[in-house]
């Protein structure tokens, strides 16, 4: 027989624990993390631009375009509008505004939450787009056919293509933390802090705007603590970006207290909500108002359980591979 001349460590050779001497000489794979092939930013590593595949690139740039003409229609029709019209725009143009961000941070980070709120953002443009369509008259429709047509085709396509690239395999935790479950988790979580303070910010403008179109008179006090609420909204989530990234555990509890004004200022809307209920004609402010405070604090309440499994990982790596990640690249200009 041909196997009566084989050697006796062949004969009982295992395919699957093959002796030490052979697994030497095979070549062992590469889980270091590839992160010096991305671009470090404030908000994380994003990828290059050449790394994107030629559909990609075609569908964000006509993206971006799409998003800067609706901010240029809705700017331009805002102040010809009524009252509560002039209040879901501007909260749409707010809307609008950050999905630009989103769009591009989801794209270029592979950042799922946020392309699905970019999602969510499109379709009620295109929802508030069919409803105004279907209460203008007879006279005023033609003059708006095309562009609501533009918008319902466009808007068609941004939500399909992000709906792909959701499913899509993500594989930004395994180029930034490499094989380590700990390193990847770690960057999820830090991921899902930043979009979870995007949010909050979109959500406390939108607050602030109904804040504004609610009271019957603007007074100059009333100007002043609108100008100081957007201020605070924008230096808290500054505070919060720093105590994050540089991994500050005193930045972390001050950025926890600067949330206690916000939450004051919820139970202000609804207690002013409560007050007035029923004056108008129309509780399309007063159910807008109601539906953003639960929207804020499902934000909020996210936010937190990031942030405390975020402040619990910090020393343990991840800050480190990011500094490497900007020391390599500086090295190499």
């Amino acid at each position: 027989m041909a196997t009566e001349h084989l050697q006796p460590h062949l004969l009982n050779r295992d395919p699957l624990f093959p002796p030490p001497n052979e697994t030497a000489d095979l070549p062992l794979p590469n889980l270091t993390p590839r992160h010096q092939e991305l671009i470090p930013t404030p908000c994380g590593p994003i990828k290059r631009w050449s790394e994107l595949s030629s559909p990609v690139k075609i569908y964000f740039c006509v993206t971006i375009l799409s998003l800067l003409s609706v901010i240029g229609l809705t700017t331009e029709t805002l102040f010809q509008q009524t009252h509560e019209d002039f209040t879901i725009s501007l909260i749409q143009l707010i809307g609008v505004v950050f999905c630009v961000y989103y769009v591009t941070r989801g794209i270029l980070q592979e950042n799922r939450q946020e392309l699905i709120v970019f999602v969510l953002s499109i379709l009620l443009v295109m929802f508030r787009s069919i409803v105004n369509f279907t209460v203008l008259s007879a006279q005023e429709n033609p003059n708006v056919l095309a562009r609501f047509i533009l918008i319902l085709l466009v808007g068609s396509f941004d939500v399909i293509y992000a709906i792909i690239l959701i499913q899509s395999q993500s594989m930004m935790a395994f180029r930034v933390g490499g094989a380590l479950e700990s390193l990847q988790s770690q960057y999820f979580m830090l991921n899902l802090c930043f979009s979870m303070l995007t949010f909050d910010l979109q959500a406390q403008l939108c607050l602030c705007v109904l804040l504004l179109t609610s009271l019957h008179e603007i007074s100059l006090l009333h100007s002043i603590i609108l100008a100081i609420g957007v201020f605070w909204a924008c230096l808290k989530v500054t505070v919060g970006i720093i105590a994050i990234l540089k991994e500050l555990k005193p930045l972390v509890w001050i950025f926890l207290n600067q949330n206690v004004p916000e939450v004051a200022n919820l139970v202000y809307l609804l207690y002013m909500v409560i007050r007035d209920w029923g004056k108008n004609i129309s509780y399309a402010l007063e159910a807008a108002i109601i539906l953003s405070s639960c929207i804020s604090v499902a934000i909020k309440s996210v936010l937190f359980w990031a942030l405390l499994n975020v402040y619990r990982s910090f020393g343990q790596g991840l800050r480190e591979r990011s500094e490497c990640l900007e020391y390599k690249l500086a090295s190499a200009i």
